[in-house]
């Protein structure tokens, strides 16, 4: 699906928010800025066929043995020595908890029972931005931040990260259970081949919110926000990441594997929205609540504001575009001048258990990056009853959590950028929502 395509307006809607159990969107409720720069939902089941199809790549193997990055991985891992502390830097509420004790997280308990190891979790990520710019200076004085794990989104601060040389590449020798057990999404992804430095902790996508009732028919297509019925009722996202690459999608080309000439059409797409006075305003965090008031009729949107404004009385849907939507993951990875790498890798390894993984499923409520952890959701299903029994068994049957190769065939990633690229990038995109 890379390359240039015909939108095709008969395509079958989209499923959207509504086709949900309310059980399984609790997991999509907290605000954007409380969870990082992104909303999350994503994952695979049994996708390589569809993934390779749309671009989204997985499968392959690590650097070969013998390559300059992996002696030089090598023999840092090989002087490393096992520890039992571990300094964990997350997201809020982006882990499992204890029905008792919102503080206690069952996974760590766990980890710690069976590998000794304590494990210090600070909710300590509140965006991407804010978070590079904390790191950044112990970083550049090659310092340790404190902390030997931390959840990062593909995307600019990544790309930096990796190109800054702020990270440490990972132990392959360490991913057993990643390897046996990862979904085709998250092996080998375009912004870090080999995994050379990250696992994927979860996913997540962009798409359209809207009022029905106000839009007066279905939303399916980026081209509905060039409408002009709509003038003067349209939120787009004021960035240099989830606009841009939307707009790609809407120009009918994969960002992934998008050229110059594409960027330059998208930019045109959004300069003729901007400039016909489509467009009411460029928002960041702040578009759902005049969305829900009806000030908006249409926005670009997370699908988790969406279901949050709907627990709070709104009516509002959520589509995936059928020309296609931008896709991310949030990843681990190791802070270079981290204490404890090992333990780090042992974490990282440990959560691609299937159990495991079944288990922060069952709290978080999103995509799991582990296909198998069906089985033991389903197992505790069967044990549980009443509404708990009736939640596990919809997370099990659910699309959102175990996806079916269909559902991501309108999925792309964001394109991985060159510093000479950036500005390019920059420099087309930044001046349409600045104006």
């Amino acid at each position: 699906m890379s390359g240039e395509r015909t939108p095709e307006r008969d395509t079958p809607a989209a499923p959207t928010l509504r086709d949900l159990p309310p059980d399984l969107l609790r997991g999509l409720t907290s605000p954007r800025l409380s969870r990082r720069d992104a909303l999350r939902l994503g994952g695979v089941s049994g996708l390589a066929l569809a993934l390779a199809a749309c671009g989204v790549s997985g499968g392959a193997t690590p650097a070969p043995s013998g390559s300059a990055a992996a002696d030089a991985a090598a023999a840092f891992w090989a002087k490393q020595t096992p520890t039992k502390l571990l300094n964990f830097a997350n997201w809020p509420l982006y882990i499992d908890v204890s029905a008792t004790n919102k503080s206690d997280h069952p996974s760590i308990d766990l980890f710690t029972k069976q590998t000794g190891i304590k494990v210090t979790y600070r909710e300590v990520i509140q965006d991407n931005a804010s978070w590079f710019g904390q790191i950044q200076p112990q970083l550049a004085a090659g310092q340790s931040i404190g902390y030997d794990l931390m959840v990062e989104t593909n995307g600019t601060y990544l790309d930096k990260l990796r190109a800054l040389n702020y990270l440490q590449p990972l132990d392959q020798s360490m991913m057993t259970n990643f390897y046996k057990n990862a979904s085709p999404l998250v092996k080998s992804p375009s912004y870090d081949r080999g995994n050379e430095f990250t696992m994927a902790w979860q996913s997540g996508m962009t798409g359209i919110g809207y009022n029905p009732k106000l839009t007066g028919r279905p939303i399916t297509s980026w081209q509905d926000l060039q409408d002009p019925a709509f003038k003067g009722k349209i939120g787009m996202f004021g960035d240099t990441q989830d606009l841009p690459n939307s707009a790609i999608c809407a120009v009918g080309v994969n960002p992934e594997t998008s050229t110059q000439a594409d960027w330059h059409n998208a930019a045109a797409w959004l300069t003729k929205q901007r400039d016909a006075g489509l467009v009411r305003k460029y928002y960041t965090q702040d578009y759902i609540s005049p969305l829900s008031k009806g000030d908006l009729w249409i926005s670009m949107a997370w699908s988790g504001d969406i279901f949050q404004a709907n627990a709070s009385g709104a009516s509002l849907e959520f589509v995936i575009p059928t020309e296609g939507a931008p896709i991310w993951t949030d990843n681990m990875c190791i802070p270079k001048g981290a204490a404890n790498p090992v333990a780090a890798m042992t974490w990282m390894d440990f959560v691609y258990q299937p159990q495991i993984a079944a288990m922060l499923a069952e709290s978080v409520n999103y995509v799991t990056p582990v296909p198998a952890a069906a089985t033991y959701i389903a197992a505790d299903a069967a044990k549980a009853t009443g509404a708990d029994r009736a939640s596990l068994e919809s997370l099990v049957s659910s699309p959102l959590i175990f996806p079916k190769p269909a559902d991501y065939t309108r999925l792309h990633r964001y394109r991985v950028l060159t510093t000479a690229e950036e500005k390019v990038w920059n420099d087309l995109f930044e001046p349409i929502y600045q104006a």
